[in-house]
């Protein structure tokens, strides 16, 4: 038995080619990739309605890591 984190599923989504263009200018603006724009807009529609379950993951961080404070001057 492994120590792994389940599986991220993966769906087949039909957009309207005018839709994904919007969609990927969007995530572009918020240095996202599209695939993550839709689950940050699904998520954020999810618990709007009080449908976002309690135990959902967070949405994996990607990129690079955040820069550490310089230490504070004395």
């Amino acid at each position: 038995m492994t120590n792994e984190a389940p599986r991220r599923k993966q769906v087949l989504l039909r957009l309207d080619p005018k839709v994904h263009d919007a969609l990927a200018r969007w995530a572009s603006d918020e240095l996202r990739s599209a695939n993550a724009q839709i689950e940050f807009l699904l998520r954020r529609a999810l618990a709007e309605a009080g449908r976002l379950p309690d135990d959902a993951r967070p949405i994996p961080r990607r990129g690079r890591p955040a820069k550490e404070s310089p230490p504070p001057a004395e």
